[in-house]
């Protein structure tokens, strides 16, 4: 079966539910019980000393969950048409009568969600209230509302919903930049409809990238809890009973769970609800630059210490980016003092700064760290290159490249800035992934115009690896090849 990320509403009535057991031997040793131990009063461990006993969280902040169900749209089929010649066909014909239309089963859906404010605000996933037509709370005591959706971000997955109540029980939010892996966490919701179920399991990163092809504006917390299709809206607890997450999808190969669960940190998830209730909309920031992350190869390159940062590769003309000077193999260190370890951080910090604020950047340019003012802007939702054959020049051997001068025709349709482009291509550069038609624009952050440029670049570099900036169907991205 082929992996794939699953969203888990419940989308039909379970038929059939398979039962397993399993047991473990517990640890006994003095050592064991102190590290497994809670240090938190709100989890008490009176029923055994080695694992967390979390019955004093469910019965604070249990109340607080609710199961969401959901009715869809209803949608018509296609109208039904008869073969040439086929007597009912005729007959409709014949006395006017419109011809049979079916419609679909109305769709159906579950999910969880949680109580934030005692007014009835509650926090869910999009993809649970995506094209609802009437969304149902039911509350832990069985008394059910018709909910409101406030709005919905389906770039963060996240949603508020309002229902007409008072005195609600709620959430306590935490902190979810304070999780470490390896700390225990719980979820409550409704996996398979089967409202308020618990299941516990421990942090297994934080900080995670989905391997998804859009810009990812949210790092999420992975966790080994038992998250299933239903669990999608709920909250993720920490042992002092506050939510650090909702639950929002698992990696399965099955349909189930599979150990790999996944929460949109609340922090996330808070700054949404926020904007969502005041203008029922999220307005998120750009500064106009292309990112990649820095191997230990581009590091070497760059003279870095060790792989960290964003790479730029790309600053659009006129971009905020561009006015406040970054350029192409500029490394970007932290932004407002937060230190960038990976590329897919970037996105969502700076989504989040506010439109014309003034954002602090640290950057590394030319072997040395230097400071950058950025105003970011807001976001606005809304070919193959042929070469003829040339001689391989001596300056490129030594990278296994066969280059030639782009034609003033050729650099117009191409719509670049650079001047040589790859025939060939073996040895060091084919192995790093160059590729015949890419265009070389920059060695080691330096711009190249010519051969003879690129030879003296090549020469400066700080070690064996050298950082070619290439133009690629229209994009820009920094190649590491490592010469023999």
């Amino acid at each position: 079966m082929v992996s794939t990320w699953l969203k888990a509403t419940v989308t039909g009535v379970a038929t059939s539910v398979a039962f397993a057991a399993c047991s473990r031997d517990l640890p006994t040793s003095a050592h064991a019980t102190e590290a497994l131990s809670p240090a938190q009063p709100v989890v008490s461990s009176s029923v055994t000393p080695a694992l967390p006993d979390f019955t004093a969280l469910v019965e604070q902040y249990g109340p607080a969950v609710v199961n969401v169900t959901v009715v869809g749209k209803r949608q018509e089929l296609p109208e039904f048409s008869f073969p040439p010649g086929d007597p009912f066909g005729e007959f409709f014909r014949r006395f006017g009568q419109p011809l049979p239309r079916g419609q679909m089963p109305v769709p159906r859906g579950q999910g969880s969600g949680f109580i934030v404010s005692p007014d009835g605000y509650i926090l869910t996933n999009a993809h649970v209230v995506a094209n609802a037509e009437e969304v149902t709370v039911k509350t832990i005591d069985r008394r059910e509302y018709t909910a409101k959706i406030v709005g919905l971000d389906e770039k963060t997955d996240v949603a508020v919903l309002k229902i007409e109540a008072t005195n609600l029980p709620t959430v306590k939010i935490g902190d979810p930049s304070k999780l470490k892996p390896g700390e225990w966490v719980i979820a409550i919701g409704s996996p398979f409809g089967f409202e308020n179920s618990v299941t516990a399991g421990i942090v297994s990163a934080t900080a995670r990238s989905m391997p998804s092809g859009e810009t990812n504006y949210t790092q999420f917390i992975q966790t080994d809890v038992a998250v299933n299709p239903g669990n999608s809206g709920g909250p993720l607890f920490n042992m002092r009973g506050e939510v650090v997450g909702i639950n929002s999808q698992i990696y399965s190969r099955t349909g189930g769970y599979m150990g790999l669960s996944f929460a949109v940190p609340i922090d996330v998830a808070n700054h949404v609800k926020e904007q969502l209730i005041k203008t029922g909309k999220v307005t998120r920031s750009r500064i106009g630059v292309t990112i990649q992350d820095v191997n230990a190869q581009l590091a070497e390159s760059f003279g870095l210490d060790r792989p960290r940062g964003a790479l730029v590769s790309m600053v659009e003309e006129g971009a905020p980016g561009d006015k406040a000077g970054l350029k192409a193999g500029d490394v970007i260190l932290s932004i407002d003092g937060v230190e960038i370890d990976t590329s897919s951080q970037v996105p969502g910090i700076i989504a989040n700064k506010k439109p014309g604020s003034n954002v602090k950047l640290e950057i590394w340019r030319d072997g040395k760290s230097r400071q950058l003012t950025v105003r970011p802007v807001e976001i606005e939702e809304d070919g193959q290159r042929v070469a003829s054959t040339g001689a391989k020049s001596d300056a490129a051997k030594q990278l296994g490249l066969t280059l030639r001068q782009l034609t003033p025709d050729e650099k117009k349709q191409a719509k670049t800035e650079g001047n040589l482009i790859v025939q060939r291509v073996d040895g060091p550069a084919a192995a790093a992934g160059v590729r015949p038609g890419d265009i070389i624009l920059g060695v080691n952050g330096s711009p190249v115009k010519s051969v003879d440029e690129l030879r003296e670049a090549a020469k400066k570099r700080k070690g064996k690896v050298v950082a070619l900036l290439v133009q690629r169907n229209h994009a820009q991205i920094f190649i590491p090849v490592r010469l023999e």
